[in-house]
């Protein structure tokens, strides 16, 4: 009996949506994308509201008119990435295939998408935290360890400026493991533990004056990287790489509010060896689609600390 492939793909799609969310260390992002309007495709409606300030109030004739703008910026998820696999039918019956193919899709999402996807959220903050040049939201030559260096210091001092910028709202960290493990080493057991919520799941993680420190591989702490296209000579690998002018990053510091992230599967198609004209081979078409923006009014909201010297 032929397997449903339509279902098959509709539950490999909301699976994998689900799982991207929750292995990604950026996943918490997902959550500031609730007012987002998303219609299928690659465009997005960003909600930005401003307000004014405060007038004085008159006893003739009361309140000053205040005004609220509201608007929708359209925006377009520039990351359209995806590959294509096949399952050779000796290796695969119709009996195990659907167990097979989650094994592979999986293995593919959490070795190659999900660090793609976190690598191009922190680089793409780090890249406009940068150019926006916000006086003292960026700090350079700073290595985990070396001498007559505290790693509790430099995390205060960044906590301080982003206060200090007006951001009084929950914060979060990402720090390298070299920059934790120093921490740790400097509070010798005194580090607490907050529970952290990404995805539907809660996480016990260290935490300093209640900001929740997300551990990420320093592989995905890099302030550019290079996309790789999967065809041109010495990016068929596919994937991502350092950039060539990238830094290294020991951790950044924002509001749980300031970045906004969207990752989405494409319809995911599956066609069994009766229906690939190409092989005889089932055949998965696996794309998504993903971005991040800080809005203008909150890139002040960023703190980096960056390994290398300016």
């Amino acid at each position: 009996m032929a397997i449903n492939t339509l279902a098959t793909a509709t539950l490999f799609q909301n699976k994998l949506d689900k799982v991207a969310v929750q292995e990604a260390v950026t996943g918490w992002m997902d959550a500031n994308a609730g007012q987002v309007i998303y219609n299928g495709g690659a465009e997005v409606k960003i909600p930005k509201m401003s307000v004014q300030g405060l007038g004085d109030y008159d006893r003739d004739s009361g309140y000053q008119q205040g005004g609220v703008t509201l608007e929708y910026e359209t925006r377009k998820m520039t990351q359209d990435r995806g590959r294509k696999f096949q399952l050779d039918p000796l290796d695969v019956n119709e009996n195990n295939f659907v167990t097979t193919a989650a094994a592979v899709m999986g293995e593919f999402q959490r070795m190659h998408v999900v660090p793609e996807i976190d690598a191009y959220r922190l680089s793409k903050i780090a890249t406009e935290a940068i150019t926006a040049k916000k006086a003292g939201m960026v700090t350079y030559g700073y290595t985990p360890g070396a001498d007559q260096t505290s790693a509790l210091r430099k995390l205060k001092e960044g906590i301080k400026a982003v206060r200090n910028m007006g951001y009084n709202t929950p914060l979060v960290v990402h720090a390298t493991p070299d920059f934790i493990m120093e921490l740790e080493l400097e509070l010798a057991g005194k580090i607490t533990a907050v529970t952290f919520s990404q995805g539907g799941i809660n996480t016990q993680v260290p935490s300093v004056d209640g900001i929740p420190l997300i551990s990420t591989p320093s592989n995905r702490m890099y302030t550019a990287i290079k996309i790789n296209d999967g065809k041109t000579g010495g990016q068929e690998q596919g994937g991502y790489a350092k950039g060539e002018t990238a830094k290294d990053i020991n951790f950044m510091i924002l509001p749980r509010t300031t970045p906004i992230a969207i990752t989405k599967q494409d319809i995911m198609r599956i066609f069994d060896p009766t229906v690939n004209q190409k092989l005889n081979a089932w055949q998965m078409d696996y794309r998504r689609f993903h971005d991040l923006w800080v809005l203008d009014n909150k890139i002040d909201s960023v703190y980096l600390s960056i390994k290398d010297t300016e």
